[in-house]
């Protein structure tokens, strides 16, 4: 009767021969395509090379022989192999320009000489944490979104056991304090960007007042085209942003920051008086409702920068563009419409980020004033009673 195969992935009998140098230690070894091969590692002693044959066999037989990810594979291949992966997925190309950029100015000139069964939990962290201090928490968090994506992607092969990157320190930041532009405070600053010449000449008097009648980013104000807007309605579609992409300029992407950017949004009536307005003499459907100075697509960073000088003009040296979308939220809290509305008016999936970062507090009346009126007044106690 014919000897059964080795079992996929198993190694057969060791066997350990003397030589002039020491001793050798070898075996059989039934890879993952079914291929029977010889394995053999040496040593001075025969422990030495017995040892150097078992972590032969266990880092082959965690890796599929036609794999192109091994526990011996460099960090820096792993990086490339883990973003031509995401570049074929549905993923923002700023989103990929950013992952790019870290992979090519952190984590490869860091760790890309390390083979993937050398990346430990200490290793990371540490790693990690120095990006912590220096950039920051975000960059940081950024740095192990990938480092996580690619120590996954190890995984999935079986060139490591575990994700080191998910059992690192927690990357702790400051939330940033909320606040809102008041109802006063909104009037008074579109009345003083109104009466500025600067704002006037870069054309952000009706920008700022659309990013006020609606709560958008600068990006999705300025990817607005003629044939998104319906004005027989009084609504505006949000089908995009604009993004500065390398190679390609600034252009118009399309499609929103998020999934749930996606949406239609109606207009107060005098952000359509507005919009009638700058449409008047004619505009074809995708010219963009808001162009540059100096025609085409208006850039979000030049555009950021113009804003800046202009409300420090105005004097709100603390207001920026988000200070716009935390003040449409606020408002809509502050005239009884649920989180869930405000929500979908930024475009967020979540109704907590909404409420926890855009929406300004209001006093809370949680009844413990009266309460504890009872600490000093005993007459308060005697009606309690009473």
């Amino acid at each position: 009767m014919a000897r059964p195969p080795l079992p996929v992935g198993t190694a057969g009998e060791t066997r350990i021969y003397a030589t002039s140098a020491g001793f050798r230690a070898m075996c059989k070894v039934r890879d993952y395509d079914g291929v029977v091969r010889i394995v053999e590692r040496r040593g001075r002693s025969k422990e030495q090379a017995r040892n150097r044959l078992r972590e032969a066999v266990r880092d082959r037989v965690r890796a599929d022989a036609g794999s192109e990810i091994r526990p011996d594979t460099r960090l820096s291949d792993l990086a490339e192999l883990w973003f031509a992966e995401v570049s074929d997925m549905d993923r923002s190309p700023t989103t990929l320009e950013l992952y790019r950029q870290q992979l090519d100015k952190r984590i490869i000139p860091a760790l890309g000489n390390l083979r993937i069964r050398e990346a430990t939990v200490s290793r990371v962290d540490r790693f990690v944490k120095s990006v912590r201090l220096n950039p920051g928490p975000s960059t940081a968090k950024t740095v192990r979104t990938i480092l996580s994506g690619m120590f996954g992607l190890a995984a999935r092969h079986e060139a490591l056991t575990h994700n080191p990157a998910r059992d690192i320190a927690r990357i702790e930041t400051r939330p940033k304090a909320s606040r809102a532009l008041t109802l006063a405070e909104a009037q008074d600053l579109r009345a003083k960007v109104a009466a500025s010449a600067q704002a006037r000449r870069w054309d952000l008097v009706d920008f700022i007042d659309m990013m006020l009648a609606t709560g958008l980013r600068i990006g999705e104000t300025a990817a607005i085209v003629w044939d998104a807007v319906d004005l027989e309605v009084g609504t505006v579609e949000v089908r995009g942003t604009v993004v500065r992409l390398k190679g390609q300029g600034v252009v118009i992407k399309p499609k929103p920051k998020s999934r749930n950017g996606w949406r239609t949004l109606v207009l107060p009536s005098w952000a359509v008086e507005m919009l009638r307005r700058r449409q008047d003499g004619g505009v074809a459907p995708d010219e963009p409702v808001f162009p540059a100075p100096l025609g085409g697509v208006r850039d979000p960073s030049n555009t950021h920068g113009d804003l800046r000088r202009t409300f420090d003009e105005a004097g709100y040296m603390w207001v920026t563009s988000h200070v716009f979308r935390k003040t449409v939220a606020t408002l809509m809290d502050h005239a009884g419409l649920s989180a869930r509305a405000a929500a979908d008016q930024l475009g967020h999936a979540k109704v907590s980020m909404t409420q926890d970062v855009y929406m300004g507090r209001k006093v809370a009346s949680t009844g413990a004033a009266a309460v504890l009126e009872r600490l000093v007044n005993p007459a308060e106690e005697a009606k309690s009673v009473g």
